[in-house]
């Protein structure tokens, strides 16, 4: 709600429609809308998650599961669309370093922490 209420006393406080800022065309009634569709949806998103994991006979870590498998096929669609010659040349892993591998952990962990909460609380906790 915060975070909501900050963005928009922003986007309203700027009077004109349009301004140009180096050259990119910005429109603060466009960024406002964007932002209420980013929270309804995301709101949206939660209750949804929370009505699957409580309203389901299959357990917290097959509903994982799904979830990481249709997120697995639309990040590899989107690895090979962009930089396919690149992994094919390097390889997937080329780069990675012990940070990347942190982030790596430090996100399925989260995931796994979101799950938890969402599962044995509800939607409301899982912001705070």
């Amino acid at each position: 709600v915060l975070l909501f209420v900050g963005v928009s006393l922003v986007q309203l406080s700027q009077t004109s429609e349009t301004k140009t800022v180096s050259n990119v065309e910005q429109s603060p009634m466009l960024g406002l809308v964007a932002v209420l569709l980013s929270c309804c949806s995301s709101g949206f998103a939660g209750v949804y998650f929370e009505k699957l994991l409580k309203g389901s006979e299959i357990s917290i870590w097959m509903r994982n599961i799904h979830l990481a498998g249709y997120g697995v096929v639309v990040g590899l669609f989107g690895v090979f669309w962009t930089d396919g010659s690149t992994v094919q040349e390097k390889g997937f892993f080329y780069g990675y370093n012990a940070w990347v591998w942190w982030v790596i952990a430090m996100q399925a962990f989260g995931g796994l922490l979101v799950a938890v909460v969402v599962k044995y609380a509800d939607n409301i906790l899982n912001g705070f």
